[in-house]
């Protein structure tokens, strides 16, 4: 496993009004959705990242505005197919 160390300001942790356990919860999410919107990790994956099961992760994109299911059409008539 891998360890980055992430300096934040300590006005930013006070804006957010979070515990510094809690804000390493917030910024894993929020890198989690975002490397999930761009394609970068599969939900699984980027659940993995922010220490939550899956399923909370995909709950968890509707609060960051993000689609759970990115399916084109063609991916969904496949999946249809196989099912």
């Amino acid at each position: 496993m891998y360890e980055i160390t992430l300096s934040v300001p300590e006005e930013t942790a006070l804006a957010l009004n979070l515990t510094p356990e809690k804000l390493t919860e917030e910024v894993l999410l929020a890198a989690a959705v975002k490397l999930y919107e761009l394609g970068r990790l599969s939900s699984g994956s980027a659940a993995n990242l922010a220490g939550i099961p899956r399923v909370l992760f995909l709950s968890k994109l509707a609060e960051y505005g993000v689609d759970t299911f990115r399916l084109t059409e063609t991916e969904l008539a496949e999946d249809l197919a196989n099912a």
